[in-house]
């Protein structure tokens, strides 16, 4: 995939493509890209993903703290590995949210990146304050030479609905089943090993503190969790728990801390990769540290007799 930044060179030979934000990379936006590449290929053009480098609503409000599910980067993953032939990364300021649908099509779509077919997400809106919806896009591209038709609604025998709000929500409640589902690849993140407060070591299940590289990167609700941990290009097992501590009075700041079994290294200061399988629990706070340990040995073999799957995982 030929990835083309705002702010190079711009490559506006005719395509065919779709615009959106496409946070996660989701089954449904993969089933958008489908439908894509198939008309793509009976228009015997290039099939182009059109995007942005920052959520709008940060432009937007400058209150706003996103909590995303991809990193820029882990998105340009994802779209490549769907077998896309170009993507734009838009700069998205208040200048361009300015648009309205009229000159976003015109001066942003046809003129900058040659958009002659474009294909809109079934409930997808956009220009200045998503004023307009699909009838109105079909006028304006029509006006300027360009055809915009409308992508099927994408729903499965088990979800009716299927977006990156969803998928947020079922994370942010530990459903990591659900959310892995409609993902289509398993929930991760990137984090570097740094300094904790050692306790695990005094009880026998040493830890891994992690702080997320990606800072705006959703986290899972608090509780603890089946994931993999990728430590050095190597897969482990490992039972992960996110929370405050409440045991041991960790006060108001968040752990993100991994049990890697059958594994006794020095990683500190290492890049590692979460992947996340399923909860096991909601955290709870113990009358003491031994029944804390009781806990976590049970916690442990609930991990170590799981099966796990390696593959569909973005990482």
């Amino acid at each position: 995939m030929k990835i083309i930044y705002q702010s190079g060179i711009m490559d506006n030979s005719p395509c065919v493509a779709t615009v959106g934000f496409f946070d996660g990379v989701h089954s449904g936006h993969r089933f958008l890209i489908e439908q894509l590449k198939a008309f793509a290929s009976e228009k015997n053009l290039k099939s182009s993903v059109i995007t942005f480098d920052i959520h709008p609503r940060k432009v937007l409000h400058s209150d706003f703290q996103p909590l995303l599910l991809t990193s820029l980067d882990e998105k340009l993953a994802l779209l490549s590995d769907c077998g896309i032939d170009k993507c734009y990364v838009l700069n998205f300021d208040e200048k361009m949210a300015s648009l309205s649908a009229a000159a976003f099509l015109n001066e942003i779509l046809y003129t900058r990146c040659g958009v002659r077919f474009l294909l809109v997400g079934h409930d997808h809106r956009f220009g200045h304050n998503r004023a307009d919806g699909f009838p109105a896009y079909k006028i304006y591209g029509n006006a300027i030479g360009m055809e915009v038709f409308q992508a099927s609604r994408f729903e499965t025998q088990t979800d009716s609905h299927v977006s990156s709000s969803e998928i947020r929500h079922a994370l942010s409640n530990g459903e990591i089943g659900k959310a892995n589902r409609l993902l289509a690849y398993r929930y991760s993140f990137t984090g570097t090993v740094v300094e904790g407060f050692q306790l695990g070591r005094q009880i026998a299940f040493p830890t891994a503190n992690i702080r997320p590289d990606f800072t705006d990167k959703l986290i899972p609700g608090n509780g603890v969790y089946a994931v993999g941990i990728i430590v050095k290009e190597k897969w482990y097992k490992g039972m992960m728990n996110i929370g405050f501590r409440p045991t041991v009075a960790n006060g108001n700041n968040l752990s993100l801390e991994v049990h890697i079994l059958d594994f006794d290294q020095n990683i500190y200061g290492e890049t590692v990769a979460v992947q996340f399988y399923d909860k096991i629990r909601e955290e709870i706070k113990f009358n003491d540290i031994n029944t804390l340990t009781e806990q976590l040995k049970k916690d442990k073999e609930a991990v170590s007799i799981m099966e796990f799957d390696q593959k569909k995982t973005v990482l």
